[in-house]
């Protein structure tokens, strides 16, 4: 009975190989390991942000959908027919949502505009001041770190209090507790009642240089010219679409937009946000995806004219084992596992490279990377794959070498 060959040999005959020609190994895997180092980092990056973006920009609140003037749109032509059709979302639209929706947990409003704080000499420019609605707070979860979020008393009275930034706080009050000291936001005096927990940056813009002021306070001061945002929060996930539904019907009998009319408003979800950004991210995904194969052709076709050297250089030692019984199976397969083993080296080598990219970018910059496991697993099978494919016809032509012919041969 004709014993088969253990995987153990052809693989300890691969590592030797690599260890005994560390240059030709290099230079052979060397697409290998650029192609899976591209495609691990590409995909610690798209994935890093992708959940950056999901936890700080797309998160509206829990549960939370936004009314504003114009909905998300990405076509020049469609923005045109927005601009003439949209009307702004007003004061009077949230207090009719807020008094005759039924379904929703809360509605609040925001409304905003940017402007300097200062508090004796230091200043801040581009801080963020914005209106908001008592119930705000909830609905977008803001965390205290001292001190209280707007009240409806504050609201009635239009009180010229606010809640800061963690930006503000640090730079303005470096030295004390802002809360219940002055702040002049646009050379008007506020007095602070809360801190905001920070909340960091966002592709390396602070999200803490900010100001709340009361809603009504707001529009007292600097009016609504540019519309507001109404928040509404549902009672919970499987209410969103009723909750969606019931807010449309009421804006639209607002409008009074007959049943083919399109929308005059915008609705806006996470879950829209986060739609558009994967597509943005999925075309940047392709387009990798290009570059990735080309490395990856390259890298086997290197490995092609490798092992078809070593071929040629083993057709002795091919002859040898066939004449002590060796079969065709054997030989190939002894090939294949061999091109098989070395890209997966490579491909191991390309995620080590891949990983320290990875853990260096996290470390000196603000860029989230992510680097999935799945990516990893992918990556090996991917490396794998491209030795079996591109060791095939080595392999073959190993295997079909006549034994007598073989052992003619002299190297």
């Amino acid at each position: 009975m004709r014993r088969r060959v253990p995987l153990r040999e052809p693989v300890g005959v691969a590592l030797e190989t690599l260890v005994a020609h560390k240059m030709r190994s290099f230079l052979m895997l060397l697409g290998i390991i650029l192609s899976v180092a591209t495609l691990i980092v590409v995909i610690a990056l798209i994935s890093g942000v992708n959940q950056y973006i999901a936890n700080k920009v797309a998160n509206l609140g829990s549960n939370a959908f936004t009314v504003m003037r114009y909905p998300i749109i990405t076509e020049m032509e469609e923005m045109v027919k927005a601009m003439r059709r949209n009307k702004l979302v007003t004061w009077d639209d949230y207090e009719a949502l807020r008094e005759n929706l039924k379904l929703p947990q809360r509605v609040g409003a925001e409304v905003w505009s940017s402007g300097k704080s200062r508090v004796g000499s230091l200043t801040i420019q581009d801080t963020s001041i914005r209106g908001v609605s008592a119930n705000m707070g909830d609905i977008d979860a803001q965390e205290m770190s001292d001190g209280r979020y707007i009240t409806e008393a504050d609201e009635n009275s239009r009180a010229m209090v606010a809640v800061i930034g963690a930006d503000l706080a640090t730079k303005l009050f470096p030295s004390l507790d802002p809360v219940g000291h002055e702040v002049m936001l646009d050379n008007r005096p506020f007095i602070v009642v809360g801190v905001a927990k920070a909340v960091g940056t966002v592709l390396g813009q602070s999200r803490d240089n900010f100001a709340y002021i009361p809603a009504e306070t707001y529009i007292k001061i600097y009016g609504a010219y540019d519309g507001i945002w109404i928040n509404v929060q549902a009672r919970g996930a499987e209410w969103m679409d009723r909750t969606q539904d019931e807010t449309r019907v009421l804006m639209r009998a607002r409008r009074h937009l007959s049943p083919n009319d399109t929308d005059s408003f915008g609705i806006l979800d996470s879950e829209t946000l986060m739609k558009l950004w994967n597509q943005l991210t999925g075309v940047i995904a392709m387009a990798m995806v290009g570059v990735v194969s080309v490395f990856l052709v390259i890298g086997g076709v290197v490995i092609m004219n490798v092992m078809l050297a070593t071929v040629t250089e083993r057709t002795r030692e091919i002859g040898i084992r066939k004449a002590l019984g060796a079969s065709r199976r054997d030989i190939l397969m002894q090939f294949l596992v061999e091109a098989c083993v070395m890209s997966a080296m490579g491909g191991t080598i390309g995620v080590v490279i891949a990983y320290g990219i990875c853990l260096l970018a996290k470390a000196t910059t603000s860029i989230p990377m992510h680097v999935p496991i799945s990516a990893v697993i992918i990556a090996e099978l991917i490396s794998a794959a491209v030795g079996i494919f591109f060791g095939v016809y080595p392999a073959r032509k190993a295997a079909m070498l006549e034994p007598i012919e073989a052992l003619r041969t002299e190297i």
